[in-house]
């Protein structure tokens, strides 16, 4: 086991994967550090690359023309942030920006991409396991945009 897959497999989002896709995964990825204000993803930027948050919170943040940058929601340990990799154009569609010294496992999107293709399962496999946090990040974000429109004065 590599020192990036070992991290990968203790995650909240790939426990239980298995093992030998946990190492394709390792494959594509290496370690992150940012600091403080550090941007991880920057919205309209290209979208190469999934960010598991090992250690540290993360805020995702979307720009509204009237108030500027709002925060959508706040993750940590265990979480990830950026799958727009997954679609096409590859664009980011919101910022993300450390709130703490964060660590993290940066996985190459291009190269997870290129290894779904050689190999489906290991696709349906990861796919299967970021599913739920999909569903859950878009009823948290849904949630917080209608705060937000409700109540313009309000951050």
């Amino acid at each position: 086991m590599t020192l990036v897959e070992a991290p990968l497999g203790e995650v909240g989002v790939f426990a239980g994967m298995h093992p030998d896709h946990l190492a394709l995964l390792a494959g594509c990825a290496r370690h992150a550090i940012f600091h403080p204000g550090d941007v991880l993803l920057r919205e309209g930027d290209p979208a190469d690359t999934l960010y598991v948050i090992r250690h540290g919170t993360v805020a995702i943040e979307t720009f509204v023309q009237t108030r500027g940058l709002v925060p959508i929601e706040t993750v940590g340990a265990g979480n990830v942030v950026g799958w727009s990799w997954l679609f096409p154009p590859y664009r980011l569609h919101f910022d993300a920006r450390a709130l703490s010294l964060v660590r993290a496992t940066a996985i190459d999107g291009a190269c997870l991409r290129e290894k779904f293709s050689q190999d489906p399962a290991l696709g349906y496999d990861v796919l299967s396991h970021l599913a739920q946090v999909l569903i859950e990040r878009l009823q948290a974000t849904r949630l917080r945009l209608l705060d937000v429109y409700a109540n313009p004065g309000q951050g």
